[in-house]
């Protein structure tokens, strides 16, 4: 396991937008009959999601989030050195994403704006990132951007994915400070597997041709083009019940507490049978971990910090220390104990 550790540094605020536009799962599909899509809703656990509209990219979501945190917390755009951007589904291949945000939000010259292309672990190992960089001597604070328009890497017509994925976006001031105590992270990558979850065509290694856009009706009735992409369900659900309980019982091993000294574990949305098997597994107490999978669905990265903005907003006490655990695309997984200290989390915000 690739591991760090930090101290006096941490999360001053996180701020999360979503789409305003509410996607019921149960009926507003136009492909599957109402008996099919009741069973796979009440499978996946996810009753609604948040979807953008056409005109609105991952960027728009990252803005929004980006403004409310400039706003609630009174900090200098001119304190950000760094904007990190962690998103598979960036407004174009190039230019990054975050030089457009950087110059959007009105940040300086100086700020260092940089893309980074993951998906589920992605908070986590942006964090990691994030806490690493605001850390050096001349370093004053890091922004941490997760945005994701999920919906549109996925075939609403897919049994396994269709009903999954939801669009949103979540902006983090990171910063020292003395008040923040020692946090732990836990990084691990399975190549072997990075076909589990994939769109195959598109890229410089299977260009797009007429073809890769062609829908095609596959053994299970769903429908997808190449250019959507695909999953391998059983294998992901195999790759995170095996590695994530490892993960959680080694930072509790590595940080010398235990579950009771952890005041919530926030893991990512996936679904409800595999975080309901983690829970299972874990020996978890239930109300320790937050769920919004129902209301947004599978917001890959963004899901850690969106589930402690609409759950927990209210309930975090100075002093807390949380294990976050995100797990998907790559494979990877990110897992980390982080100790926060008077957080500041805003109200949701609708785009």
């Amino acid at each position: 396991m690739a591991s760090t550790s930090f101290n006096h540094v941490g999360i001053k605020s996180i701020s999360v937008a979503v789409p305003a536009r509410i996607y019921n799962n149960y009926t507003d599909s136009d492909f599957f009959d109402a008996d099919e899509a009741r069973k796979i809703v009440d499978s996946t656990g996810i009753r609604q999601r948040r979807v953008a509209d056409e005109n609105i990219c991952a960027s728009d979501l990252a803005f929004a989030a980006a403004q409310k945190a400039f706003s609630e917390t009174g900090v200098s755009r001119g304190s950000i050195d760094f904007l990190i951007f962690v998103s598979q589904t960036p407004d174009y291949k190039m230019p990054p994403t975050a030089n457009i945000l950087q110059d959007r939000l009105g940040l300086p010259g100086s700020c260092a704006a940089f893309d980074v292309n993951l998906g589920c672990s992605g908070f986590v190992y942006g964090l990691n990132l994030a806490y690493s960089l605001a850390l050096q001597p001349k370093i004053n604070k890091v922004m941490l951007i997760n945005a994701e328009t999920r919906t549109r890497a996925y075939s609403f017509k897919d049994r396994q994915t269709g009903f999954l994925f939801g669009d949103a976006a979540s902006a983090l001031i990171i910063e020292k400070g003395i008040d923040y105590g020692p946090s732990w992270f836990l990084m691990d990558s399975d190549g072997s597997r990075h076909d589990y979850i994939m769109i195959r065509s598109g890229g410089y290694r299977h260009p797009s041709t007429p073809e890769s856009l062609m829908e095609r009706t596959l053994q299970d009735g769903s429908v997808r083009s190449d250019e959507q992409a695909s999953m391998n369900g059983l294998g992901v659900f195999e790759f995170v019940i095996t590695q994530a309980p490892v993960h959680i019982r080694k930072i509790l091993d590595i940080s010398g507490l235990s579950e009771n000294d952890i005041d919530w574990f926030v893991l990512h949305q996936a679904n409800l049978a595999m975080n309901s098997y983690l829970i299972k597994k874990l020996r978890l107490d239930p109300r320790k971990v937050p769920s919004n999978l129902d209301r947004f669905g599978n917001t890959s990265s963004v899901s850690i910090p969106l589930t402690i903005s609409t759950e927990l907003r209210d309930r975090v006490k100075p002093d807390a220390r949380i294990i976050i655990s995100g797990f998907g695309v790559g494979l990877s997984i990110g897992s980390a104990l982080i100790s926060l200290n008077k957080l500041h989390i805003s109200e949701l915000v609708e785009v």
